[in-house]
């Protein structure tokens, strides 16, 4: 939920390596040259939706070559079986990667911290004091690193976030081997990493230039929101990620009082004001979007800004309606998924969300016909894709693209027999379920073990970091 986003090498440059035990670097881990998955069922959310059983994957470098039906043969300039690493998918489902539209991935080093509180409270009370007695570079590295690693290994391959200290959010990402969307952040209250917009946005192009053609880095700017930032600083934001071409990220109507602040503020409500500021185009990011009105949905999907639906953080910080995403996507609005912070979720399981997403508008709207399955694993690959003006690079399974893939085993009880495939994506399938996850072309994760770094080490070091939050909170609860 709600809380927020300085020096990495340059992108040319290899990452300097984690402190600590946890670099697990091998011959593994680089992209192979050619690469074939084969005998699997492909779901390639193309256009068309196209279901390819016992199809084949070619990839080469970074992207996929060719995705070949049952018995097609090989293109004449690709390189023998022989000559290529094959992974053998039979009994698994192979789907795109996961995009992760919405997130503050650090806060895993808080996951659990405080539970069952309003919203208001929760922040207020537990969430702001802790991240402002803890959070470092190093809290910063080490949370982002170990939702990396959660979100991996439950087949996420993209994720946006915001929060402190940008440059070791993505020297994580990067030692981690993920997609991630992240940047400048600004908000109009001093925060662990600047004293105010104006110095987070100082330095923010030296980010913005740094990752601009990074291979699995796309740097985005973020504004939090609108009741905690002024209007200007929103302006300063998104007047950068138009510079740079860049997703631009912001909660939105997330809470029913938020037009009432922001017309406290600028005079208008929160997407009016978006809109005074040219901010609602393709790659605007508007997170929860939760009580938009019919006339705001019409005039965002005008726009081609995009909507992050977060239910299960939504349902669990007792936000008291459902986000109208049938709506939307009828209006023409690209909505994708987000699981929020793992404080406030308190998982990264996008498949656990796909679940979440489905059953809350059914229930919401008395309607079982509403968000089937295929529209919900949509939203999942396409739909995020689409939400972060990625969807020519992401997204979905097609000759040309980025080669993020996931491999997920049907072959356990509660997946069997398997009827229909979207169905089971959404309402049976569990991030445990993953077992093989490429970003980039790159293995990752093959057989559920992380390649890229030491998940061991990784947790350790997050338990040493419970130990500082417990402190910091038995001494706040003593009155020290």
């Amino acid at each position: 939920m709600l809380a927020l986003s300085s020096c990495t090498p340059p992108p040319d440059a290899p990452s300097r390596p984690p402190s600590g035990p946890q670099s697990a670097a091998s011959p593994q881990t680089t992209p192979p040259t050619s690469l074939l998955v084969t005998g699997g069922t492909i779901v390639t959310m193309d256009p068309a939706g196209a279901i390819l059983e016992g199809g084949t994957l070619l990839v080469e470098g970074d992207r996929i070559a060719a995705v070949l039906p049952t018995g097609a043969p090989l293109p004449p300039d690709f390189p023998r079986p022989s000559a290529a690493a094959t992974i053998d998918a039979t009994g698994q489902l192979v789907i795109p990667g996961l995009v992760n539209t919405h997130g503050h991935a650090a806060m895993s080093l808080l996951r659990g911290l405080a539970d069952d509180l309003p919203l208001l409270t929760w922040l207020k009370d537990h969430i702001f004091p802790a991240e402002a007695a803890l959070v470092a570079p190093d809290f910063v590295y080490q949370g982002t690193l170990l939702s990396a690693v959660e979100m991996l290994k439950s087949g996420t391959t993209t994720f946006a976030d915001m929060y402190y200290f940008r440059d070791e959010m993505a020297r994580a990402a990067i030692d981690a081997g993920i997609r991630a969307v992240t940047g400048p952040h600004v908000i109009g209250f001093p925060t662990p990493d600047f004293a105010s917009p104006e110095e987070s946005l100082a330095g923010a192009a030296d980010f913005m230039e740094r990752y601009r053609d990074h291979p699995t880095i796309v740097p985005a700017v973020a504004a939090h929101a609108l009741y905690t930032t002024p209007l200007e600083a929103v302006a300063a934001a998104f007047e950068l990620a138009e510079r740079y071409d860049a997703p631009f990220q912001i909660h939105a109507l997330e809470d029913p009082t938020e037009n009432a602040q922001s017309i406290e503020r600028s005079g208008m409500g929160v997407i009016d004001a978006l809109e005074s500021i040219g901010a609602l185009r393709p790659g605007t990011v508007l997170a929860h979007s939760v009580y938009l009105t019919d006339d705001e949905i019409a005039r965002i999907a005008a726009t081609g800004a995009g909507m992050a639906h977060n239910p299960q953080s939504n349902m669990k910080l007792g936000v008291a309606r459902a986000s109208p995403v049938a709506q939307a996507l009828a209006a023409g609005i690209p909505v994708g998924l987000g699981t929020d912070g793992p404080a406030s979720n308190n998982d990264l399981d996008l498949f656990d969300e796909m679940d979440a997403a489905a059953k809350l508008a059914k229930f919401a709207t008395g309607d079982p016909s509403v968000l089937p399955a295929e529209t919900v694993f949509r939203m999942a690959t396409m739909g995020g894709a689409r939400v972060l003006d990625l969807h020519d690079r992401i997204g979905s399974l097609e000759s040309g693209k980025r080669a993020d893939i996931v491999l997920v085993d049907t072959r356990r009880a509660g997946l069997t027999p398997l009827y229909r495939v979207y169905s089971h994506l959404v309402y049976a399938v569990r991030g445990s379920d993953v077992t093989t996850v490429i970003v980039n072309g790159r293995i990752v994760v093959r057989d559920r073990q992380v390649l890229t770094v030491d998940e061991d080490a990784v947790m350790a070091n997050a338990r040493e970091f419970a130990t500082r939050v417990r402190d910091v909170v038995e001494n706040r609860g003593s009155g020290n």
